[in-house]
């Protein structure tokens, strides 16, 4: 698979907030709509690796957009639903442990990466994937944004979405087998989780058994 060469900016470089001056760009280079897609679930040992796809308009641009890693709880949930009121197009795709263990995850996040783009119900001529890598097989032009979750309102908006959504499929997770708390560590290798992987063994499905702890 070959490497797009990254925007790497230095770290002074970077915005306090992410802002709309690569979409501006974009759309006067005559690329336009323009599509921020993200993933989220790179690291856990359970639970799919999930990203999301979003064209927001520049006219009615949500407040508060910014890395998901950097909002709680709660602002990540009230911007989700402002994202999913406000934006153009909105699109999630996941794929699921045994998906990641049939390849490797670099793979299976930028896989999720390009379902996400071609669900959407615009077409974009202009893909902003957060990374190293633009995901293969886009039906446009894409560029990879380095720390594109802080640089970027429309990969913002994109990390916000599937972190919402990736965290709600772990809750129900943890719903359906209490055994493990997927519902409090969202499969995160914390001791909680390690200790109930240790007892139960892995959970059918939804461990990623290529990671450690289970790769052996």
């Amino acid at each position: 698979m070959s490497r797009a060469r990254p925007d790497s900016p230095l770290l002074f470089d970077l915005p306090i907030r992410p802002d709309f001056s690569l979409e501006k760009a974009a759309r006067r280079d005559g690329f336009w709509p323009v599509a921020g897609t993200d993933e989220a679930g790179r690291g856990p040992l359970a639970g799919p690796v999930a990203a999301a796809a979003v064209i927001l308009d520049p006219d009615d641009i949500p407040e508060g957009l910014d890395d998901s890693k950097r909002l709680d709880a709660a602002a990540r949930e009230s911007a989700f639903a402002d994202i999913l009121a406000r934006a153009r197009a909105v699109s999630f795709a996941s794929l699921c442990a045994g998906s990641i263990d049939a390849g490797d995850i670099r793979k299976a996040s930028l896989e999720a990466m390009r379902r996400a783009v071609a669900c959407l119900s615009a077409r974009p001529l202009m893909v902003l994937a957060d990374g190293r890598d633009v995901p293969p097989g886009l039906a446009c032009e894409g560029r990879a944004v380095v720390k594109g979750d802080a640089r970027s309102l429309s990969i913002a908006a994109a990390s916000i979405v599937a972190k919402v959504m990736r965290d709600r499929m772990m809750a129900h997770a943890g719903g359906c087998d209490g055994r493990y708390g997927f519902e409090i560590h969202m499969g995160y290798a914390t001791a909680r989780h390690r200790s109930a992987i240790g007892e139960h063994g892995p959970a059918p499905r939804l461990h990623r058994l290529s990671f450690a702890p289970f790769r052996r």
